[in-house]
């Protein structure tokens, strides 16, 4: 029994000191410039929802520098700061799939390998629910890390902010393949959560371990908490699916349309977003060929559309 514990706590505290992928440009590093030539789109939509510059003490405002527009198209040291827990949530031109191994990877611009501020990452193939990557701090807890302190990239999994500005922490959706209500072929949107990363009780935020996330904190100024450069792709709906679709002949009419739109082929659900992959009318049957589009606002809409035998075709259709 006592050899069985020393093995269990043994385990433990292996466990504890893991290592994981190191700094950018290190060997073993699982960082990816900017430059990459494996990135084939990047966000071109974004959805921002600003968090406190210090949770402890909401008086001084939320986190305010930057935009949303910072946050599209290539990784390039302009950024939004999202404050502590603040969230930002990016739209895609094209799904991203899962592929051969990373699938996007996200880009903060911290200036250095050890001065990292940490962030969640979250999928969503509906625009409504949203599944996060399994992330490790093994960092310590029994101090705070202050303001401008320092972590080990070894000691991070799946956190964005893990690698220094210009090259993007990698996630592969692979790893979220087994929730039945993600389609991992299908994602239309990524969110990227600030990491609160105190160690106070009140405040702070937990890895899929159930450690306390230590990083830089407090973070009180405008420039507060994750600060979000990009989402690059690298792998979307490939040539090959949508040769498969272009097969089936579902179809939406008239487009333009007005109040009505007919939905014809072998169509059995559809799902309504706004052009930035917002969800507006949640997944229905489709009982009759007409639809009834009054409730909806006018503009571009973007029409998933469910066959039987589980394909899917996204269409675009204007609303005037």
């Amino acid at each position: 029994m006592a050899r069985l514990l020393f093995i269990v706590m043994l385990l433990s505290v292996f466990a504890a000191r893991a290592q994981y992928a190191p700094p950018a440009e290190q060997e073993g590093s699982t960082a990816i410039s900017a430059d990459s030539t494996v990135f084939v789109a990047w966000a071109n939509g974004c959805s921002l929802r600003r968090g406190w510059m210090n949770v402890a003490d909401t008086s001084l405002g939320r986190a305010a520098f930057g935009d949303s527009l910072n946050t599209l198209g290539k990784a390039d040291n302009a950024v939004v700061s999202l404050g502590d827990g603040g969230m930002a949530t990016l739209f895609f031109s094209k799904s991203v799939a899962n592929g051969n191994g990373w699938d996007f990877a996200v880009f903060e611009n911290g200036f250095t390998d050890d001065f990292l501020e940490l962030a969640f990452v979250e999928v969503s193939s509906d625009g409504e629910h949203f599944f996060r990557f399994d992330a490790v701090s093994n960092t310590q807890v029994d101090e705070q890390v202050e303001t401008f302190g320092i972590l080990n990239a070894t000691k991070i999994h799946n956190l964005a902010g893990k690698y220094r500005a210009a090259y993007g922490v990698p996630f592969d959706l692979e790893e979220l393949k087994e929730n039945t209500e993600l389609d991992v072929n299908h994602i239309i949107a990524i969110r990227v959560v600030d990491v609160v990363g105190s160690i106070n009780n009140q405040f702070s935020t937990f890895d899929s371990r159930g450690n306390k996330i230590n990083d830089p904190w407090p973070t009180p100024f405008e420039t507060g908490g994750f600060d979000l450069d990009a989402v690059g792709v690298i792998h979307n709906t490939s040539t090959a699916v949508m040769e498969y679709q272009a097969q089936w002949s579902g179809d939406i009419y008239p487009n333009p349309c007005t109040t009505f739109i007919n939905v014809k082929g072998n169509v059995n659900f559809i799902t309504i977003f706004d052009a930035f992959g917002r969800l507006l009318s949640g997944r229905q049957t489709v009982i009759s060929e007409k639809k009834d589009l009054s409730g909806l606002p006018d503009g571009l809409l973007l029409i998933r559309m469910e066959s039987e035998d589980g394909r899917t075709k996204v269409v675009k259709v204007i609303k005037e």
